[in-house]
């Protein structure tokens, strides 16, 4: 098992998660992040801290599509392990429907 960034992390990007990471296994994408899932030790330490509930096991249902695209971009997106200041708004885009379809970015992030 190991764990999933979905699409209520896109244009949100808390950012929480990467501070409580034991093995620093998120990978920061322009909009979103997501966990490189043959580093993640399956604690379970981020599910909690993050505000827009966009971190999942990959046990749940529907969760498939999300473990590739998590698994794809963690070999090309830069090591994020420290928190940074969220988009301005950020609070403007928790729980839009459908933003992987319509606002996903396969740009890099910047990382640490």
């Amino acid at each position: 098992m190991t764990y999933i960034v979905n699409d209520n992390c896109i244009k949100c990007k808390y950012m929480d998660c990467v501070e409580v990471c034991p093995v620093d296994c998120f990978y920061e994408g322009e909009n979103m992040l997501v966990i490189h899932p043959d580093e993640c030790i399956d604690c379970g330490v981020c599910e909690p801290e993050c505000p827009v509930e966009a971190i999942k096991p990959d046990t749940e249902p529907g969760v498939e599509k999300w473990l590739g695209i998590n698994a794809e971009y963690a070999k090309v997106w830069p090591n994020i392990t420290a928190k940074k200041t969220p988009p301005a708004d950020a609070k403007e885009w928790e729980g839009v429907a459908n933003k992987y379809e319509e606002h996903f970015s396969p740009t890099p992030g910047t990382g640490d």
